[in-house]
């Protein structure tokens, strides 16, 4: 490989709640003695990042002023190259861009500008809990449209449930996720245009999450949601950031693409009336860095190191774990587990299960907090050798223990 994914940095002390922020909030406990952490829950990787990132950060930090800034020509061009490139996006210009402090962000001021607090929004489920935090802190009714495996275990949705959601609680905004988190779904050209067909018969407002579309796994491709018909692109708010593609959270930085001038400048006024929605000038130039050959060759790699570790895991899951089933996911680093079987058969419940992975360091989240009642979320992007000791903890302690 030409960048390294097999090193296992040691994130304590460097500002990584994966690891320092165990036993806080909605954070796993931390192990009993004898056990390290292995951290599968925040969505961040514990790889090194792309070298152009650091690389860039550092060559603007080295000048020693920090002050007001505008950004700058090569930020709007790394944007449009890259979703060229990555997505095969034509006739993007920088008037169509917009920054956002967070996707969530940019979710709350596409709501609040098209809807009111009490308002219904519809959302797939089970459901990211960012989404369900910020948009039922602003006041807002979720509605949820459920997402179902087929026979193959592949997420479906379910075009006439969203319509009839839709229509029976007058919903005109709607919360769309590509891929798809929890369910690591990468949907179709022919379902987001069933789905986007939904949208138009009700004239609703489509707010897209795409920041998981650089992370593809098995050959798995991105399709913009509104690249798939003229009324898409008008009707659509989408919503990328470099965050989740390079391990980029803790900079802070998201971009809107908005086609439609109304659509632009209503969002665009609700999100300046804090007058704290811009942008970092480090987490600039580290979009910059990423969204580059070097960024681009990185992502490359990740993707096949990411696909290696998810055949690892459900192969495992399968052959070892019966009564735990899991979708495999065509996109994201995350595995969304279901544990019904295997807790009716051992009886035993979620909360056991969690607390037993726990307690030998294997730190998984609770999947009640996405909509799945008795289900785990795991993060697989870290090195291979750390994927093996975790399942083999999970094994030897968990599902297959002496006793159970």
């Amino acid at each position: 490989m030409a960048f390294d994914f097999t090193s296992i940095m040691d994130r304590h002390g460097k500002d990584a709640i994966a690891v320092d922020g165990l036993g806080h909030g909605f954070a796993p406990a931390p192990p009993k003695p004898g056990f390290d952490v292995i951290p599968m829950w925040v969505a961040d990787m514990n790889f090194p990042t792309a070298p152009s990132i650091p690389q860039a950060i550092i060559r603007r930090a080295e000048h020693p002023a920090y002050g007001y800034f505008a950004p700058t020509p090569a930020y709007y061009n790394a944007i449009i190259d890259w979703q060229r490139r990555r997505n095969g996006v034509d006739g993007l210009e920088p008037a169509h861009i917009g920054y956002e402090n967070g996707v969530l962000g940019g979710v709350i001021s596409a709501l609040t500008a098209f809807a009111a607090p009490g308002d219904p929004v519809l959302l797939h489920s089970p459901t990211y809990i960012g989404f369900t935090n910020c948009i039922t802190n602003n006041g807002f009714k979720i509605v949820h449209t459920p997402l179902r495996q087929d026979e193959q275990g592949v997420w479906r949705m379910d075009f006439e449930d969203m319509d009839r959601k839709l229509k029976e609680n007058h919903i005109h905004v709607a919360v769309f996720c590509s891929p798809h988190n929890p369910c690591g779904r990468v949907w179709e050209r022919w379902e987001i245009e069933r789905a986007m067909e939904v949208y138009k018969a009700n004239d609703c407002l489509v707010v897209s999450d795409e920041i998981w579309s650089d992370l593809l796994l098995f050959g798995h491709k991105h399709i913009p949601t509104q690249s798939v018909s003229g009324d898409a692109r008008r009707r659509t708010v989408a919503l990328y950031a470099p965050s989740k593609t390079f391990n980029l959270a803790g900079l802070v930085g998201s971009y809107h693409i908005i086609y439609d001038t109304y659509l632009r400048d209503r969002i665009a006024a609700q999100a300046s009336k804090s007058h704290y929605n811009s942008m970092n000038v480090l987490s600039m130039h580290a979009l910059i860095g990423g969204y580059s050959d070097t960024g681009a060759a990185w992502v490359d790699e990740l993707c096949g190191v990411l696909s290696a570790n998810v055949d690892y895991a459900c192969a495992y899951i399968a052959d070892r774990f019966p009564g735990v089933q899991c979708g495999k996911p065509q996109g994201t680093y995350m595995l969304f587990v279901d544990c019904s079987e295997w807790c009716k058969a051992h009886g035993k419940t979620i909360d056991e299960v969690e607390k037993t992975c726990w307690d030998v360091g294997v730190a998984v989240q609770d999947g009640r907090m996405f909509h799945g009642p008795c289900a785990l979320r795991m993060n697989l992007a870290l090195p291979l050798s750390r994927v093996r000791e975790a399942f083999d903890r999970l094994d030897r302690y968990v599902f297959n223990a002496p006793g159970v």
